[in-house]
């Protein structure tokens, strides 16, 4: 594993040869562990709504809480490319001001480049973005920030028609300076076909292998999220159930009086004590 931090052009050179790594992180312990791991990019990202906050929607979450997770992540991660995930305010409600708040996910919470999700506006924002020096990258398929106007949380690009929308969705955004695209709940051979006609890397969730790299909400990967889960979610273990454990055990043990033990207790000299009347 590289110890130096990862760069953009690191992320470009891997397409069709090395498939990317991306996981999301919301603070500075989990972002620590990730980092330590050597994944390619960490995404602070809204879902910071749902497995966080325990809001409903995605939408509901804004630049403070956005910018005060991604500085947690910030601190502590040293290898990892940091990408803010724009909040539906901060670009979509808000398209003018969309460059000043892409500007401080850079500039005062450290991260490396910003994500926006496909929008009637997204080409001209994203634009702004870039000419402003600010990297960015896209999101198109399910789109979460504006579900209810995909019809709720479905695969997107079903038939021929809506697969080309997304194509040119995706080519779109290439010209306008994205340099990668996460492609969310899209068939896997629609994936593969944008994957193959873009020149920047793709970052699938819910969209199949042919996908230059893969993401996942990192709650969900270790079984920490438990209102729902996606089809395409893997989880890799249930920390659930083994935090739910330790917790039981130290509550019966405090009941017990089993917990603390002298070993987990200070002391006094016993002639200091003795001149305590």
């Amino acid at each position: 594993m590289s110890t130096g931090k990862i760069a953009i052009k690191d992320i470009l050179e891997k397409k069709n040869k090395q498939k990317i790594t991306m996981l999301t992180a919301y603070d500075f312990p989990l972002a620590s562990l990730i980092d330590r791991t050597g994944i390619d990019m960490i995404l602070v990202g809204d879902s910071v709504a749902n497995v966080v906050l325990g809001l409903q929607s995605t939408t509901q979450v804004g630049m403070p809480e956005m910018l005060h997770h991604a500085k947690a992540v910030s601190r502590a991660v040293k290898h990892a490319l940091i990408i803010g995930d724009m909040p539906y305010e901060s670009y979509q409600l808000n398209p003018e001001e969309s460059v000043r708040n892409a500007r401080r996910f850079i500039e005062e919470a450290g991260c490396d480049a910003v994500k926006l999700e496909w929008f009637e506006h997204c080409l001209e924002v994203t634009e702004q973005i870039v000419k402003a020096g600010i990297r960015v990258m896209g999101h198109i398929g399910l789109t979460p920030q504006t579900a209810d106007k995909l019809g709720g949380f479905k695969v997107q690009g079903k038939d021929a028609d809506a697969a080309q929308r997304l194509i040119q969705q995706a080519q779109d955004l290439e010209s306008k300076g994205c340099f990668s695209i996460v492609l969310e709940c899209v068939p896997d051979k629609i994936a593969e076909i944008i994957t193959q006609k873009l020149k920047i890397p793709t970052i699938g969730i819910g969209a199949g292998v042919y996908c230059d790299g893969q993401v996942l909400v990192t709650h969900d990967l270790l079984g920490l999220f438990e209102r729902f889960k996606p089809k395409f979610v893997k989880q890799y273990i249930n920390l659930s159930s083994q935090i739910e454990k330790a917790i039981r055990d130290y509550k019966e043990e405090v009941i017990k009086g089993e917990f603390p033990t002298r070993e987990h207790s200070f002391s006094i000299k016993k002639e200091e004590l003795e001149k305590i009347t």
